[in-house]
């Protein structure tokens, strides 16, 4: 979708303008991939407007694929309008204009499914599931078990607004029990399926996927693996003077993957994690260049005690490469 910001803070009703930005959690995905130094691709539909060249263009311009996306000469791009609070307040406000919209009628007949599986990784959102019965059946056909399938990635995304049904929480679960790895937050299981007790009884409520994240808020997130004898893992979050937290989620899951496809550890995965949302956190759009790769590594390989101490504001992500521009003869 592509994401109107309000030019102040306030409600919806009295912010005088906005500024346009792109929005969409595969693409925020794909795009925090990208500037990762991976090649990503994004795979969707938008609408043969000004809305949707612009979202081809902005998201190609981050450096991801842009080829599979098609265009549907009948249905709008969708958009939505958002206050700059806090999405964990009552003042923040988000109004969707996405019902009939270009992706909402995505389905098995109308995505190009052999570029979607052509990765490594496939990364899907629960709240494209949320959209139509076309879009389901779409999720369904990308996590059914086949031969030669990437690693499925799944971020739960649960947003009770966009259901229209009461089946959300239980097709959210199906899915996730297909998926390799598996981004929840220990809200949105104890919201979508009355999961209490902590991550460990989401675990056994999910025992299925390899790996499962699940997200503990300003505490941190603790990791579930399925290899024999591995135990939770878990890592707190960064101290962050936050200025604005829509992303943060996606940017959290593109760092896991980024480290998962470079083959680290578990912990530095987690780590690579915080480290991505902290640039989002720290940032009013949705979508923010992660720190370099040099730099995230070097952060997460910090013993307990430092990573602790670690405290990040607005730009931090750019104070490593003032300072190695300065260094340079």
């Amino acid at each position: 979708m592509v994401t109107f910001l309000p030019s102040r803070p306030g409600r919806l009703a009295d912010v005088p303008s906005f500024d346009r930005a792109i929005g969409g959690a595969e693409s925020n995905v794909a795009c925090v991939l990208a500037a990762a130094g991976h090649t990503a691709r994004w795979v969707s539909r938008v609408g043969a407007d000004g809305f949707g060249q612009h979202l081809v263009e902005g998201i190609a311009g981050c450096g991801v694929d842009t080829s599979a996306v098609r265009t549907d000469a009948t249905r709008p791009t969708g958009i939505y309008f958002r206050t700059a609070g806090d999405r964990g307040t009552g003042a923040h406000e988000v109004a969707y204009y996405r019902a009939g919209s270009a992706a909402s009628a995505m389905s098995a007949a109308n995505v190009d499914l052999a570029a979607a599986r052509a990765g490594r990784v496939l990364h899907l959102s629960g709240i494209t599931a949320a959209l139509s019965g076309e879009c389901r059946e779409l999720m369904h056909e990308l996590t059914a078990p086949r031969r030669g399938r990437p690693l499925l990635s799944f971020d739960v995304n649960h947003r009770p607004g966009l259901w229209r049904t009461a089946e959300g929480p239980l097709v959210l679960l199906e899915l996730a029990r297909r998926a390799d790895v598996v981004f929840v937050g220990q809200d949105e299981a104890e919201e979508a399926w009355g999961i209490t007790g902590g991550p460990g009884a989401v675990r056994e409520a999910l025992p299925e996927p390899g790996v499962l994240v699940v997200k503990q808020g300003k505490k941190g997130a603790t990791a579930f693996e399925t290899a024999p004898q591995a135990p939770a893992t878990f890592e707190p979050a960064l101290d962050v003077d936050v200025v604005a937290t829509t992303g943060a989620g996606d940017a959290f899951a593109a760092g896991f993957l980024s480290a998962t496809l470079r083959g680290l550890p578990v912990r530095d995965r987690l780590r690579h994690g915080h480290l991505f949302a902290a640039a989002a956190l720290t940032t009013p759009g949705d979508v923010a260049p992660p720190p370099a790769r040099h730099h995230a590594d070097r952060l997460s390989a910090l013993d307990d005690t430092a990573w602790g101490r670690l405290r990040l504001g607005p730009g931090w992500t750019q104070a490593e490469r003032a300072t190695e521009e300065a260094n340079t003869p």
